[in-house]
């Protein structure tokens, strides 16, 4: 089975090991990803922020790309990439001038004839399904994980209908319990980190990392697991600054859906890259004896 794929800018730059881990873990699902040919920036959030023309026609080319591919599906694992795609395909659809106007552009035209998917909404259907389950050689018995979507995974600025719960998803919940773990309940699970403004607004973004990490620690996590680039990179890059700011004793690696399927499924840390995480994720995978 193929799927178009779009990896977005972070999957092929700060993390590519996020690339390389869906890759491996889709293909022992029997799923192809197929990338789509000479795909652009989606603008992220950016682009939202200072031109709205560019925010619909940067993924709007990617759309094109992906309605021509004579694939029925693509595969978008980047919260952010996920968001802005969905969201001008939305747009498109119903802003007729607009369509016209950016594919009178285009030399693939946007069609809508493509079905926009987040690695969760692919993942869920398998875990229901029994197929996850089938593929786990070693269950992350004693893993107890925070389950951290973020802010942009399931709200749009726009009326997207989603298939999880806008602000109490259960989705990687879902899967992780395929995978044998055993996800906690937490309040933070949606609340921002602070995304890019971790660059130019560090205080504000610390604060908002902070209060996911806190609140993961007193639930008893051991660990934190998400889907999106961005969340990924603050919560792991920057915790030893908030641990320090905050004191706060406990530090939690952060570790991406694909690698805890990829550990289940029999991958090597080695395999997946596990070890070029800023807070190390070994340690814990040991001493559960899962590595």
């Amino acid at each position: 089975m193929q799927i178009a794929y779009y990896p977005g800018c972070s999957l092929h730059a700060s993390s590519q090991l996020y690339d390389i881990q869906c890759r491996k873990v889709f293909r022992q699902l029997g799923i192809e990803l197929k990338e789509i040919e000479d795909w652009n920036c989606c603008g992220a959030t950016s682009a939202g922020k200072t031109d709205y023309f560019l925010s619909v026609a940067l993924p709007a080319r990617n759309l094109g790309i992906a309605d021509s591919s004579g694939l029925s599906e693509m595969l978008i694992p980047c919260s952010s990439c996920y968001n802005r795609t969905l969201v001008s395909q939305k747009i498109l659809s119903e802003n007729h001038e607009l369509k016209n106007r950016i594919n009178t552009e285009l030399s693939s035209k946007v069609e809508g004839k493509v079905k926009i998917s987040s690695i969760l909404d692919i993942l869920v259907s398998r875990a229901d399904s029994g197929e996850i389950a089938e593929k786990v050689t070693k269950k992350l018995e004693g893993l107890k994980p925070a389950c951290y979507y973020g802010c942009l995974l399931t709200r749009f600025p726009a009326d997207i209908k989603i298939s999880d719960d806008v602000e109490n998803p259960r989705g990687m919940e879902v899967v992780c319990k395929a995978l044998g773990a055993e996800p906690l309940d937490w309040s933070y699970k949606t609340d921002c980190c602070g995304a890019s403004a971790a660059v130019n607004d560090t205080e504000t973004s610390l604060s908002l990392m902070a209060g996911i990490l806190k609140d993961a620690v007193a639930r008893g996590a051991d660990c934190l697991v998400t889907t999106c680039p961005m969340c990924q990179m603050n919560m792991d890059a920057y915790q030893d600054r908030v641990c320090d700011m905050y004191g706060i004793t406990t530090k939690l690696p952060v570790f991406f859906i694909t690698e805890l399927m990829g550990i289940a499924m029999g991958f090597t840390p080695e395999e997946l890259e596990i070890d070029r995480h800023f807070v190390d994720c070994l340690g814990l995978l040991k001493g559960l004896k899962l590595v």
